[in-house]
């Protein structure tokens, strides 16, 4: 079974405005090798989707959400129905951020209705999953990991989602694991998989995200079980991203 290509995913968090968005796309797309031997995903704030499903359209690029809510419809003022998101165009979404869990309380409960919701809308979900500074020196990383995926895709069937390992102590930290952590972990979450789809799990594209640069990309993505990169701070400077994807490309 042929594995789906590498993912390179630049998650802008709450930055760019509509200007902004469209200044980034049309530098993005006049500066990428092409053709593109991988797969580039932009995730902008919900506010310069339409900006970037115009820029977009006809393009290899994707776009995606940063976040959805579960339900079709209702009273839960603020959120984002994913029948929205796929609406305008949206391939992908996140599922599960760090910063979601942490700042949002949102457990692995959530992100299991989120993830299923966003299937039912032919919506690819990113799953992200990673342990804490304290986890990760009391030895749990794999523990923390476990339950995360067996509750977050709990009754999840098909392996139509990727995941995005990101360890909590390397985000927007200046550390970030060395190559040979990051396969580690990447190869238990690999193993993982198996044992829940077998053959169909190498349709699971596990990304790395963790402070990564132009510096170190090559080397993450060169280990054998590193099937992308869900790229923060990094991916909001044009040529910084440009880089990073470039050194990708195989």
């Amino acid at each position: 079974m042929n594995r789906p290509p590498l993912l390179i995913a630049g998650n802008w968090k709450m930055n760019k405005n509509i200007r902004e968005t469209r200044e980034f796309l049309n530098q993005l797309l006049n500066s990428l090798k092409t053709p593109l031997t991988c797969e580039v995903a932009i995730f902008p704030p919900f506010t310069s989707l339409p900006a970037a499903a115009e820029i977009l359209k006809n393009t290899p690029i994707r776009y995606g959400a940063q976040n959805l809510h579960w339900k079709e419809s209702g009273a839960f003022t603020g959120e984002i129905a994913p029948v929205f998101i796929a609406e305008i165009g949206c391939h992908y979404c996140i599922v599960g951020h760090s910063e979601r869990r942490r700042l949002f309380g949102e457990t692995d409960e959530i992100c299991n209705l989120k993830v299923k919701a966003a299937q039912h809308h032919r919506l690819r979900p990113i799953l992200c999953c990673g342990e804490t500074l304290e986890e990760q020196r009391q030895n749990e990383t794999f523990n923390v990991l476990h339950n995360q995926l067996e509750k977050g895709l709990k009754d999840v069937t098909i392996p139509d989602f990727d995941l995005a390992y990101e360890p909590v102590w390397a985000i927007g930290t200046g550390q970030n694991a060395t190559p040979e952590q990051a396969e580690k972990v990447h190869r238990w979450i690999r193993d993982w998989l198996r044992n829940k789809f077998a053959d169909y799990s190498l349709q699971v594209r596990i990304l790395y995200g963790g402070s990564v640069k132009p510096e170190n990309a090559h080397q993450l993505i060169a280990q054998p079980d590193v099937d992308g990169l869900l790229i923060g701070g990094a991916s909001l400077e044009v040529n910084t991203f440009v880089a990073i994807v470039n050194s990708c490309q195989r």
